[in-house]
């Protein structure tokens, strides 16, 4: 089945999920998150991509959050099983086997923002604006954004971003923590793409692990986590290269 909102290809052992809404914004509608799922499950399973890179390359927005022209229409039920929709593509892309780079390249807000926050990695062009804009809009997020933002910068920043709903620089969003690295316009692309390959050369079961320990790593106590880096590392470290 053909997507209508998102484009994907396969290069050099990386997939790239581009958000293509056909417009100035990609939005979150209830048809983008259910694509955005397909997507996902889709290059997990293909054996051709080590990694996978989401992003809105080259459009001027990363994804700008819900479509609040559907949301004004919502029932409370409607806003349930929407919630319950963001929710499950996240969890679908931070149990992905393989590393997500979320590639940030440009407007990022609300929605857009959690959907990054699934990534493990985020690299940011150097004109990003990033914000969680919902109390202005008499809104919040459904999204785990309360859960995930103070875990990545901290719960004093994390008040800070909700409660003022001021958009934020690519700068301000690196000093926080929120996002990893930043490059210019013409160097982002390049950039990601050369990163994103560094990470598709790595043997992929170890790629795989660690992504799995790392993701664990906040909901274990540390006598959990070790052993379960125990076990994960009996089986990984028999493997051929390290004979």
């Amino acid at each position: 089945m053909p997507f209508k909102k998102l484009r994907i290809e396969v290069v050099n052992r990386v997939g790239y999920i581009l958000l293509d809404a056909g417009s100035r914004f990609n939005k979150l509608s209830v048809t983008t998150i259910r694509e955005l799922k397909r997507a996902f499950s889709q290059l997990d399973a293909d054996h051709a991509a080590n990694v996978i890179v989401l992003s809105g390359y080259p459009g001027e927005s990363f994804a700008v959050g819900a479509d609040i022209g559907q949301m004004v229409n919502f029932s409370p039920d409607d806003a349930f099983h929407f919630s319950e929709l963001g929710q499950s593509l996240f969890e679908r892309i931070e149990s992905c086997s393989k590393p997500v780079i979320g590639a940030l390249n440009g407007i990022t807000m609300g929605g857009g923002c959690d959907l990054a926050m699934s990534c493990d990695i985020r690299i940011a062009i150097e004109t990003l604006q990033i914000a969680h804009p919902g109390a202005k809009l008499g809104i919040i997020t459904g999204f785990c954004g309360t859960k995930k933002l103070p875990r990545i910068v901290g719960k004093n920043l994390a008040r800070e971003i909700f409660m003022t709903s001021d958009p934020y620089s690519a700068w301000d969003a690196l000093r926080m923590g929120l996002v990893d690295r930043v490059y210019g316009m013409e160097e982002f692309w390049p950039e990601v793409v050369k990163f994103a390959e560094k990470v598709a050369s790595h043997p992929v079961a170890a790629i795989a692990a660690t992504k799995r320990l790392l993701n664990a790593a906040e909901d274990t106590c540390l006598q959990t986590g070790c052993m379960l880096e125990l076990e994960a590392a009996t089986h990984i470290n028999i493997c051929p290269c390290l004979r």
